[in-house]
C-alpha cells in the first residue's frame, strides 16, 4: 500500500534523513522506532506532503504522491494523527470531528461522526465541550478520530502515548488493536518500543536518520541489540 524509496531530508543544511526505504502492506501494522531525534516524524511529515524529499519516491496505492498536496493525499485516503495531538483547541469536539470529514460527501458526516463516538465513547460525553478543557487522553482519542472521519485506508500515528498516564497507554494501544483488528493499515511512530512492537506485525529500527535494522515485531522483541537499547535490557 505504500512504499517509501530512497528518502532524504534536509532541514536546511541538516541532514536529516539519510537514504531511508521501506514498505507498508495492506492490512499491515508497520512501526518505526528509535531515539528521540532519529527522523520518526519527519519521516511522516514527508510522507503527508509537509516536507519534502530531495530524492526517490514515495508511492501510496500504487500512485507517485511524492509531490501531491497536503490535503489531496488526505483524500487519496492517507491519514496523519500528528505528534502532540494538534486538535482545535478553541473549537468543541464535535467541530473538530466535523473538521476531519472535510474530503468526503457531506451526507456521510452524521454516519461517519456516529462510527467515531461508537469507538470513542468518551467524545460523545465530551461532544460539547471545548476541545483545549479535554484531558491529554481524551484529546489523542479526538486527534485519532478526526483522522478516522476522512475513511483512512492508511492510517499514519505520531507518538500517540507521547504524555499519556500508564491507564491511558493501554487504553490508546487497546484501540490501536481494535483498528487493525478492522482491517485498517496503521503507521505507527512510537518511542515506547515495547508497546509498538507487541501491537506491530513488522518494524524498522531508525538511528540518526537511518533504518540500522528491520524484521517482524516478535524478532525485534527478542533482539538482544534491540533490547538493550530500546526496551530496556
Amino acid at each position: 500500500m505504500l512504499n517509501v524509496t530512497n528518502m532524504n531530508v534536509y532541514y536546511g543544511n541538516i541532514y536529516a534523513i539519510k537514504d531511508v526505504s521501506f514498505h507498508v502492506d495492506e492490512g499491515e501494522v508497520v512501526t518505526l522506532i528509535g531515539a528521540n531525534g532519529a527522523g520518526k516524524s519527519t519521516i511522516l511529515k514527508t510522507i503527508s506532503g509537509l516536507l519534502r524529499s530531495k530524492t526517490g519516491s514515495i508511492s501510496f496505492s500504487g500512485e507517485d504522491i511524492s509531490s501531491v498536496a497536503s490535503y489531496s493525499i488526505v483524500k487519496q485516503g492517507l491519514a496523519q494523527v500528528p505528534e502532540g495531538r494538534r486538535v482545535f483547541l478553541q473549537m468543541s469536539v464535535q467541530e473538530n470531528l466535523e473538521m476531519g470529514h472535510y474530503t468526503q460527501p457531506g451526507a456521510t458526516l452524521n454516519e461517519r461522526i456516529e462510527q467515531v463516538y461508537e469507538r470513542f465513547p468518551r467524545l460523545l460525553e465530551r461532544r460539547k465541550q471545548v476541545a483545549g478543557t479535554l484531558s491529554g487522553g481524551e484529546q489523542q482519542m479526538l486527534a485519532m478520530g478526526r483522522a478516522l472521519m476522512s475513511r483512512p485506508r492508511l492510517l499514519m500515528l505520531d507518538e500517540p502515548s507521547m504524555g499519556l498516564a500508564p491507564l491511558l497507554v493501554e487504553q490508546i494501544f487497546g484501540i490501536i488493536r481494535e483498528l487493525h483488528d478492522s482491517g485498517t493499515t496503521i503507521l505507527l511512530v512510537e518511542q515506547n518500543a515495547h508497546m509498538a512492537l507487541k501491537v506491530a506485525d513488522r518494524g524498522y529500527v531508525l538511528e540518526t536518520g537511518r533504518i540500522a535494522a528491520t524484521d517482524s515485531a516478535a524478532a525485534l522483541l527478542e533482539n538482544d541489540a534491540v533490547r538493550r537499547a530500546y526496551l530496556g535490557g
